[in-house]
């Protein structure tokens, strides 16, 4: 394992893979301090008001000169960001490195077009105030039925749908049709209330175009045993989808999310990394990928402009970026309140520090589209998403954009799992051997054992096992699936 990483050739500071102690020397400099693992010593002096440079760009600047040999951290350098900017059209377009594959993945062709990577039968519900029944009715069609010809049958509680106006409400809908439409299910069955605001009647008329074969619709207050009646309407959707088979396609079928969560020091380096080159070999084989998490992109979002496939989707990214601004000015926030104090015991100091790693995950490919919440995907390639840094409502938003699965970055750990499979990729060799049970993939690999090609391909593989229905990612297995939907208005 190599004890250090000086990321770009113009850093001013190295990464330490391992604690280092005071006295022990990294690229000829004598540790004045203890440095620990993931965190970011000077190369150099660096003189007060001086930027910190890692990734070859500045990550903000010295509040106070700082010896060669010192820790380099939040006690001694701020952010540079500041407010709303202007940006101009500068492209560059670096090279993108991958290679025309013949894999295949082995997915459901659905009545649509479309492909999914599980033939599952879920309850969307309306609705929170119906989250015990919709557990009720599952519990008691699984006790009376066969079910092992399916994926899973699944429920996803949600507090919304009621007390809700304007465009919370929209939302809420949209992204629950969104769920309603998506491949992944073979069957839907929707569960209203009766007295809510997301009303059933407008939820149907607002659906645009679904498998009505495969779409049932139940509002609770209308008959007198919801759960027989919900019993019932799976059974229907059940015999409708129980032979489904998968059949072998391309890889261009898939769509996936990228997302990272708990980030350290490590994330920039290793595992977000390896998205970007997933997403780069994914996207020169006609795939799609999907970058939310906009606020961490602030501080990097220059390089993703200046991949905008052209001035039209360079200033959708602008409108992306700034709107996010707006918003965060609207309630009063600092708009670089960032990172969290987790990312900070991992190693990450600003924002630029968290972002720079954070856009790794898109890779060096063109930008093909941007999206807002609700959108389905439209482009092949990688485009943005609107969305939250938050993990829940960044992995609800992206599998709603229609991404089958979402890969999940994190350096600190987290179990939790989204709508579609949530393959967790770990930073660092400690985190995957600690958390076996949450922990799909170690991208820490990366600086104990393989080069990154060799990575690539081994992680390509489980993409396409996963993909295929061979393996199942942890969150999976660990029953851990839920949703969150953002909201910015008032509760009524």
């Amino acid at each position: 394992m190599n004890d250090y990483i000086i990321i770009h050739k113009a850093d001013n500071v190295a990464v330490v893979l391992r604690p280092h102690k005071k006295g022990e020397v990294v690229e000829g400099v004598t540790l004045v301090e203890d440095i620990p693992q993931a965190h970011k010593v000077a190369l150099k002096d660096i003189k007060k008001g001086e930027n910190i440079i890692k990734y070859g760009n500045p990550i903000g600047h010295a509040t106070k000169d700082i010896k060669k040999g010192s820790h380099v951290h939040v006690q001694n350098v701020e952010t540079n960001l500041d407010d709303v900017i202007n940006y101009r059209y500068e492209p560059n377009y670096p090279e993108v490195l991958g290679y025309k594959s013949d894999r295949r993945v082995d997915v459901y062709e659905r009545k649509n077009g479309e492909y999914g990577i599980r033939n599952e039968l879920w309850i969307v519900q309306t609705v929170g105030c119906v989250s015990g029944m919709a557990r009720d009715i599952i519990e008691k069609f699984k006790a009376e039925n066969d079910t092992s010809k399916i994926d899973g049958i699944y429920t996803f509680t949600h507090p919304f749908g009621c007390s809700q106006m304007g465009d919370d409400l929209n939302l809420t809908r949209k992204l629950l049709q969104d769920m309603v439409k998506h491949p992944n299910a073979g069957g839907v069955l929707v569960l209203g209330l009766g007295c809510e605001e997301n009303q059933m009647s407008t939820f149907k008329e607002t659906l645009g175009e679904y498998d009505e074969e495969r779409t049932r619709f139940l509002v609770s207050q209308d008959v007198e045993d919801e759960v027989a009646e919900g019993v019932k309407l799976l059974k229907e959707l059940y015999d409708k989808m129980k032979d489904d088979k998968r059949v072998n396609r391309p890889l261009s079928v898939l769509r996936i999310g990228l997302k990272c969560g708990g980030s350290d020091g490590m994330s920039g380096i290793t595992a977000n990394p390896l998205l970007g080159r997933l997403s780069d070999f994914l996207s020169l084989n006609d795939a799609s990928t999907v970058l939310g998490e906009v606020p961490e992109m602030f501080g990097a979002e220059q390089l993703l402009m200046a991949r905008a496939k052209d001035e039209e989707t360079f200033e959708k990214i602008v409108k992306l970026i700034n709107d996010f601004k707006v918003y965060f000015k609207n309630h009063h926030q600092v708009i670089y309140d960032n990172p969290s104090p987790g990312n900070k015991n991992g190693g990450i100091t600003t924002l630029e520090d968290k972002s720079l790693g954070c856009v790794q995950k898109g890779g060096a490919s063109k930008v093909n589209d941007v999206l807002e919440m609700g959108d389905r995907i439209k482009e092949k390639g990688l485009s943005l998403l609107t969305t939250p840094g938050n993990d829940l409502v960044a992995v609800t938003t992206l599998a709603c954009s229609g991404c089958q699965m979402v890969l999940f970055t994190t350096g600190r750990g987290t179990p939790f799992g989204g709508f579609v499979p949530t393959v967790k990729i770990a930073t660092n060799t400690a985190l995957a051997t600690k958390k076996q049970n949450w922990i799909d993939y170690n991208a820490g690999d990366l600086v104990d054992k393989k080069n990154m090609d060799e990575l690539l391909e081994d992680f390509i593989d489980l993409i396409c096992d996963i993909a295929s229905g061979k393996k199942q990612a942890k969150n999976e297995i660990n029953n851990f699936r839920e949703i969150s939907i953002f909201k910015d208005g008032v509760v009524l």
